[in-house]
């Protein structure tokens, strides 16, 4: 069974948290973690002027996502940083490119979830995932979030993200903060949790 985890990470945040994800899939029995990188769609020249060419290059041994690959998995976990509570643009460009699965129905009756980032603990990471879940819906998949029975999420003993709608993680103003232990835990019980049902729905 395949777990496809597309992602885009600028900072590298996001791609720490699919690593976590990844974990959590390779814990299920049969289960698989592929990592593809969503399609970069800014210039080597932009990205430098951004700082972020050095975490590009990190990841750079990551393949790149191919459409048909969705269409090959049993599930999908989407990793995105959060752009004015909303998905990336390249993240969104990827999945405006899958017009042709969804007149097949070729995403129909898989798994589909979401985990997230962004700068502040309130800048739109549930309202990204919350969003992200419409095209989700409109393949047809099957929307799984990250339920109450990782308690991790709950407490107001530290600065934290994840929801029940998905992990999350705050990268802090400057992009200085990385993923949390609770962040982290967060996102490897999503990953464990999407496979597990994959998992039935497979057999």
């Amino acid at each position: 069974m395949n777990v496809l985890i597309v992602y885009y990470s600028m900072y590298g945040h996001i791609k720490t948290m699919a690593d976590a994800v990844a974990e959590g899939v390779r814990e299920v029995a049969d289960a698989t973690a592929t990592l593809r990188r969503a399609p970069e769609t800014l210039p080597e020249e932009v990205l430098a002027k951004m700082g972020a060419l050095e975490a590009q290059k990190a990841q750079s041994h990551i393949p790149v996502c191919r459409v048909d690959e969705l269409a090959e998995a049993d599930a999908i976990i989407f990793g995105t940083p959060t752009r004015f509570g909303n998905m990336c643009g390249q993240m969104r460009q990827f999945l405006d490119a899958t017009g042709q699965l969804w007149a097949k129905n070729a995403l129909t009756g898989k798994v589909g979830s979401v985990f997230a980032s962004s700068n502040t603990q309130h800048g739109g990471q549930e309202s990204t995932i919350l969003t992200f879940h419409v095209t989700l819906l409109h393949q047809g998949m099957i929307v799984v979030g990250l339920p109450y029975a990782f308690a991790g999420q709950m407490g107001v003993e530290e600065i934290k993200g994840c929801s029940p709608y998905g992990a999350s993680t705050i990268a802090g103003h400057d992009g200085s903060r990385q993923p949390s232990h609770a962040e982290l835990a967060g996102a490897h019980w999503q990953g464990r949790h999407v496979a597990q049902i994959a998992s039935k729905l497979t057999r």
